[in-house]
This record gives C-alpha cells, structure tokens and sequence, in this order.
C-alpha cells in the first residue's frame, strides 16, 4: 500500500458498498430501537428489538408498550418514567426488567428521550440492549485495557496506514519515548534510530497475509541509551475487527538485551574454549620453531584476531644478553605472520624473518620489557604510532581501521621469549579482559612450544656442527678408485643421526670403504659416531681383514654401553683387483658393473655392533675396471610406506640405468629415493674401479 495515498484507517476498502457495511460493535451490542408516540403505544419497531424482545413487529406495533413488555407490578414506575420524558423533555437510562414473548424476564440496558416531529409532535425513543452481553463487552474492554496498561511486554497498535494509534506505558519505557510523540506518527517518523525499513516491510506482510510473524528478533540502540545495543524480540498481528474487517497490526516488543548478552556471553565462551582445545591440539606438533609460531599465528586467525603475529627477540634467538637499560632499543624478529584477509595491516607487519627495531616508546617494547600485557581496547589515532614500527606502519594500521589492539608476552621458563601481537579491524568487538585472559593462556601454552622448539633446535645445531667435525671434509682419490659422497641429515628438528663414511688409504696403494649408523639421533649418536670412526681409522691402520676389524668395534661398541651400530667395511686392492668385505647387520651393498645388471652383494650380515660375542667373517670382493660398489645408510631406502625389499628393487633399477659418473650416480639416488618426509640422515658413497697409472703415467690395463 503506498503510504502517500492510503486508505484513511476505518475507512471502506475500495469496491465495497459503505451503505453495507456492519456496524461492527453494535452489532455485537444487539441494539433494539422502539418508537412510542405520546399515549405510550409502539410506532416503530427495529428488528434489533424482534430479537431482544422475541416479538414480531406486526405483533408490537399499535400496542401500548406497557402491555406489551412491562410486568403488571413495574406498571406504575414505568409510567412515571414515560411522564417524566415525555413531559419533561429529559432523557433517562438504566437497567429494566422487560417481559420477553417466551414469558420469562431480562434485564435491559435502556436509554429513553423524547424525539419532536416538525409538527410539534411528541415521541418516546427507546434503546436497549442486553444488560448481560453489554457487561461482558465492557468487561472484556476494562480488560484489554488493563492488560494493555499493566502489561510488561511492550504493546502497540499500528492502523492501516502504519501510523501508531495506541502505545502501552512498557513500550514507552522501551523506546524511551512517550505514547504523545509517536501516535498518528510511523516508526520512521517516530523512532528513526531503528531499521524501520525492515520493520514496515514486516508489518505490511502480516496486513497483506494475514499470517503473524512470531519472535523476529532484532537488535539497535535507544534514543535515551544510544552507546548501548539492546535486543528484542518482536511479533506482529493482523487485527480484524468483528466483522472480519482489517483494521491494523499489533506489536508486541519484549526486552530480551540481558537474555542477549548471555546468550552472547555463552557464545564468546565456547569460542574461547574452542580456540584454547584447538591450541592444544594444534601448537607444538613439531619441534620446528618455525612451524610452531605459526600453528600459533593460525589459531588465532580470524576466530580471535584480524591480524596476529609472532614475534621472538633477537637476544633469545642468539642467546646473547638483552638490552639492560630502559631507554635502550629491543631487536625482535618476527617468526609468522597472519591476517584474516588482504589488509594494509598485514604490510604494516615486520617481514617474517627480518629483525626489526623497537625504541622504548613503542607498546611491544613495554610488553617484552616488562612481562605484562598490554590492552587498548579502543585504539585512537595517538596510539597507533606506539604500535606501528614507523610512520609508514602507522598511516598503513589508520587506512586499516585498526580500532583494538593487545599484546602479551610469551613467557616460558621464567623468561619472556617475545610477545604475541593482535589487532582487530573488521571484527567490530574491542578487545576486553576476558580476551586478555584467553590470550595469555594461550600464549603461556604457546610460550613453552616455542622454547622446546628453540631448545631442540640449538641441540641440532650443536650436533649438526659435531657431526660435520667428525665426518670427513674430502675424502682423498685413493689410486685406482674414483670416489663420490653425500651425506644428508634428517628433516626433523632435533633429529641429527649418527650415520658416517670413511675413505681410509692403506699400505700398497689399498684402500678401506667404510659406511656406518649409529642407531638413535642427536649428540649422544653423532658424539658415538665419531668414537667408531676414529676407532676404525685406528683398525684399518693395523691391517686388519675387515671380519677382524668389525669384530673390535663390537667389543668397542660394546663398552661404550647400549650402543648399536650398523657397519660394513670393505678392503680394495687395485693391483690385484681384489678385496675383501663385511657387514655387522648392515644393507647389502650394491655391485655394478658395465653391461650386467647390479647386484645386491650377499655377505654374511652378523649382528649389528655393540651386541658382543659376535662372529663375524669376511666375503671376496673383485672389482674390476669400471665396477662401482655403492655403500649407503637405511635412511636411502626405508620408509613406512614400503616394504624393504621394493625398495632395494628401486636402488638396483636406478643404477641400472646407463652409467653415469659417481657424483651424477650420487644425486641420482638421492634425487629417486630420498623421502620426502626425511626422517632419517642418509650416508652415501659411490666407489668406482679405475685402472692404477704407470710409472710413465699411461693406465695399466
């Protein structure tokens, strides 16, 4: 309906008769009309009054209505009353028993005055209705209005045009305005500070369908407490009158803010919980310190914070001693970033990875310095330049709309690692204390991942440095082989292996191989490896057959306590092309040679080293010019997807492709059997069989 040309409200609806409309409540009341002239005998008789009364017209008119309706003992207050309008020109009303036709007596609500005609004659006009059904009508109406008045819930009654027509004192307190500022207005008019658009659009639907809309709910602010959101909960009626005429809509509003904000509160709570069960589940999956401030980064992104970030001083990286004076500058770097979505913020971020410096007026300075959080729930444009790096930074969080910002230490071991940075933009809810708490907890779960990370990852390093001391830098080109080698740690933090080789030259132009692993990781199996190796330098020296040399390792390995070490040890004589092999529980080394297949060598295996008591026994190895025997660690071909035997298959098919040089073989190998996921280090050599030179420096054949 066009609200500029709406039907007036109680006005017939377009392509209704108005003469035939019902009258509605007096319909309802049952008026009965009768006309008496001025000897008291009935006139005019409504058909009101054949239905009251229960007498025909033809049988009332013409008759005194004292006969007609009046019992005998009423008869003289009766005419009185009659004497008294007629004469008196006044009117009277009251209740009064009349006689109905079936005999039996009703009470009658009347109102009696006296009518003229234009010629000067008198006449009695008499309504009445039934005394029982008008007090129930008015009872139901003292009714409505006091349910309306008193009722808690707020009421309204909009009519057709959606103009308000009645106002309850709840719905006042409501809106906070009075019943007077808003009748005949709209909720446009009256209450601008609502979504009238939504709201109209409902109240026309329920006027067009007949069809109520229950418990819509809706939030907004108040023109008496614009800083706060509340909640209702609305529902519309059409309203029809009894003849089944619309003649508006009702709204009933009820408060539900506090329900809200509890229904909220439970909300923000589970989310809490639910971040905190997925920090568990999530943080510290890997000792890799990089990969745990991310898991952090990414908890917290976009369920908690906008933009978070990650960030460690430099101090605590490299383990040197921290700023001590307050005015002095602190070093962080940023270990991850994450943002929600594309935002300036995240370019307002340090790099990841670079280290960036913060003076003593900047808030993550405060918050690394002292160990406290900081809040500002509601960022103003003086505050940004204490979070932002640089200006560039701060004009990058204002184009941003950074409106609240936290950061808290990350603490662990008693000492505070750096600090997790988190601003909100497009999430509209301001920081508050709650989020402080859960963000410290956080960040202490967090804080504890982190320095296991950084702590296994300075052990890595330490023992990466250890096994690289004790691995040799270059091997020599012994005479008569050419040799290749590469050794691979692990991918997994902390994971260093004890995994070696050796090229050992000997007397007479010979020379031992020897490929190793030390079972365990770390520094305790890299510090054991270089035990064992050293020692088999100091074998090899004495001339030993390889079966007597593994025999001594045992024993070494043996005192060292629950040591265990795979190992074989090869011997090649290149003027006789000959040698000698064993293995303690090792791989079967592969023999290539040009134009055969490769060949997994069978050697007596033994036991691995450190077991004692062990019998070992050596195995001939001929190498003739051009044959390679390739030496390599469990970390080249075990994985948990595979059995071992595919992928000893897999070995002898990649060096059954055509020859290539030992450095190419190399990284053929690693590039065609290396695990993605690395869990083990790998050493590799690849010795070749060459022809010694001659005096004149012409190869032997």
């Amino acid at each position: 309906m066009d609200a500029g040309h709406a039907t007036p409200s109680g006005a017939a609806q377009p392509g209704r008769d108005p003469a035939m409309e019902p009258g509605g409540l007096l319909d309802v009341l049952g008026v009965a009309a009768v006309v008496l002239d001025a000897q008291g005998r009935i006139v005019l008789w409504s058909p009101q009054a054949e239905d009251l009364f229960g007498y025909r017209a033809a049988e009332a008119l013409g008759r005194p209505a004292a006969q007609v309706l009046v019992e005998e003992q009423h008869l003289e207050l009766v005419l009185s009353l009659f004497t008294k309008v007629m004469l008196g020109g006044g009117a009277w009303a009251g209740v009064f028993p009349v006689r109905h036709k079936d005999g039996s007596t009703l009470l009658a609500e009347f109102r009696n005055m006296r009518l003229e005609d234009e010629h000067g004659q008198y006449y009695a006009l008499g309504l009445a209705t039934d005394q029982a059904t008008l007090r129930r009508l008015e009872r139901d109406l003292a009714l409505s209005l006091r349910l309306v008045e008193q009722s808690p819930i707020g009421l309204s009654v909009m009519d057709t045009d959606l103009r308000y027509v009645l106002i309850n004192p709840a719905l006042e307190r409501i809106n906070g305005m009075s019943a007077a500022e808003c009748l005949g207005r709209t909720v446009r008019e009256a209450l601008p500070f609502l979504d009238a658009d939504t709201i109209e659009a409902a109240m026309r639907k329920v006027l067009d369908t007949g069809t109520p809309l229950l418990n819509q709910f809706t939030t907004g602010r108040t023109r008496l407490d614009p800083g706060t959101e509340h909640a209702w909960s609305v529902s519309f009626y059409r309203l029809e009158d009894p003849a089944h005429r619309v003649i508006g809509v009702a709204v009933t509003v009820i408060d539900v803010t506090e329900q809200h904000r509890a229904s909220t509160a439970a909300a923000a709570a589970r989310r809490r919980l639910t971040v905190v069960a997925e920090a568990s589940e999530r943080i510290g999956t890997t000792l890799d310190l990089d990969t745990t401030t991310r898991e952090l980064a990414d908890v917290l992104v976009p369920e908690f914070a906008d933009i978070a970030a990650v960030d460690i001083l430099e101090s605590v990286l490299t383990d040197t001693l921290p700023p001590t004076g307050t005015d002095d500058p602190v070093l962080i770097r940023a270990l991850a970033v994450k943002a929600a979505y594309p935002t300036p913020a995240a370019d307002a971020a340090d790099p990841v990875g670079e280290i960036a410096s913060y003076d003593a007026t900047r808030l993550i300075t405060r918050c690394a310095r002292t160990g406290r959080p900081v809040l500002l729930a509601h960022v103003t444009d003086r505050d940004v330049p204490r979070i932002a790096k640089d200006d560039r930074a701060a004009e990058l969080l204002r184009q941003a709309r950074v409106h609240s910002y936290l950061a808290v230490p990350l603490r662990a071991r008693g000492q505070v690692l750096g600090a997790l940075d988190l601003k909100r933009a497009r999430n509209d809810q301001p920081f508050d204390h709650d989020d402080l708490v859960l963000a410290g907890e956080l960040a202490a779960r967090a804080a504890v991942a982190i320095d296991n990370a950084r702590w296994y990852q300075r052990q890595r390093h330490a023992a990466l440095a250890l096994q690289r001391h004790l691995l040799p830098g270059s091997p020599p080109q012994p005479p008569g082989l050419e040799v290749a080698y590469r050794y691979q740690p692990t991918a997994s933090v902390g994971e260093v292996g004890g995994d070696w080789f050796d090229v050992i030259p000997l007397g007479d132009d010979m020379t031992a191989l020897v490929v190793g692993d030390v079972m365990g990781s770390g520094i305790n199996a890299a510090a054991t490896m270089g035990q064992l190796r050293t020692a088999a330098r100091t074998l090899a020296g004495l001339d030993l057959a390889p079966a007597a040399v593994l025999t001594q390792l045992d024993r070494i390995a043996a005192d060292l306590g629950e040591v265990i070490a795979t190992c074989v040890y090869a011997v090649h004589d290149p003027r006789r092309r000959r040698g000698r092999i064993a293995s303690a529980g090792h791989l079967p080394p592969v023999h290539t040679r040009p134009g055969r297949p490769p060949v997994l060598l069978e050697l007596p295996t033994g036991a691995p080293l450190g077991v004692g008591g062990v019998t070992f026994r050596d195995a001939p190895l001929d190498l003739a010019v051009d044959d390679e025997l390739v030496l390599y660690t469990d970390g080249l071909v075990e994985t948990r997807d595979h059995d071992i035997d595919t992928r000893l298959a897999a070995l002898t098919d990649l060096l059954g492709r055509p020859r290539r040089s030992p450095e190419e073989t190399c990284d053929l190998l690693l590039g065609g059997l290396r695990h993605r996921s690395g869990n083990d280090d790998i050493a590799l050599l690849v010795a070749r069989a060459r022809a010694l030179p001659r005096a004149d420096g012409t190869a032997r054949s």
